[in-house]
């Protein structure tokens, strides 16, 4: 896709701005598909089936095609700003860029997330034959596949949330930026929301799985102090409005 075709996109206003960056990524199931630029551009870039497979040589060509053409525009619009992007690029930027990287990654609910992650493998990890016999068991309306695919989802997609939302809060903190709306409260929100329809995949799980009640029991209670060490350090992301899919009113 060459810049003038993306350009043109951008300002299609169907679109809305930034609407991307507080979803779930589970396109699949998103109603705003239509209204989303990311998806839009994906779908335009990945159209062939060979640029659809991670394994095959045109996807990573046409990824590096799109990283090139975004970087050319960045730089343009640096340029319409006075901002010279090579001036930012020192060795004093990139040590103080790792050592928030670092900070956030030793933050305490960053390595609860992660935690969280390993846990759900290697308890799935333990189960690789087991649900081929409960899904058949399965009572009608409430299915164990759809528990398993949404909490496979969410597995190391919390992790990540939670990481930006703490990286945004310490360079916010450092740099005394007082911004509105908080990109760290959104991030934190959308992480929020996978993990309270993460427990609830887990409570499908648990009321199947008699032999793992007691493991799935601990998994829940372990999302749940993670749900709540986010809330306590983020107050303000539940009330967080995501464009395109929170309503302004429906928040109190």
């Amino acid at each position: 896709m060459n810049r003038d075709r993306l350009k043109k996109l951008a300002s299609d206003e169907r679109f809305i701005a930034g609407i991307y960056n507080y979803c779930d990524r589970w396109c699949e199931r998103c109603p705003q598909t239509l209204r989303c630029l990311n998806f839009s551009v994906s779908e335009e870039e990945f159209s062939d089936p060979e640029t659809r497979d991670i394994r095959n040589e045109a996807f990573w060509k046409k990824l590096s095609e799109i990283l090139r053409d975004a970087l050319e525009l960045l730089k343009e619009g640096a340029e319409k700003w006075g901002i010279d992007i090579e001036t930012l690029d020192s060795a004093e930027g990139e040590e103080n860029v790792k050592a928030k990287e670092v900070a956030a990654e030793n933050h305490l609910l960053c390595r609860v997330a992660k935690k969280y992650s390993q846990l759900a493998e290697d308890w799935f990890g333990r189960r690789d034959t087991l649900f081929f016999e409960v899904a058949a068991a399965a009572r009608e309306g409430v299915s164990i596949e759809e528990a398993i695919e949404v909490i496979r989802w969410y597995q190391c997609f919390i992790g990540a949330k939670v990481m930006r939302a703490v990286q945004g809060n310490i360079e916010k903190t450092e740099e005394g930026c007082d911004e509105f709306p908080s990109d760290s409260d959104g991030s934190a929100k959308i992480a929020l929301i996978a993990i309270d329809r993460s427990i609830a995949a887990w409570a499908v799980i648990q009321h199947y799985i008699a032999d793992g009640d007691r493991e799935v029991i601990d998994v829940i209670a372990f999302l749940d102090g993670l749900r709540q060490a986010v809330e306590e350090t983020f107050p303000n992301a539940r009330s967080f409005i995501r464009p395109g899919f929170d309503r302004v009113d429906a928040i109190v």
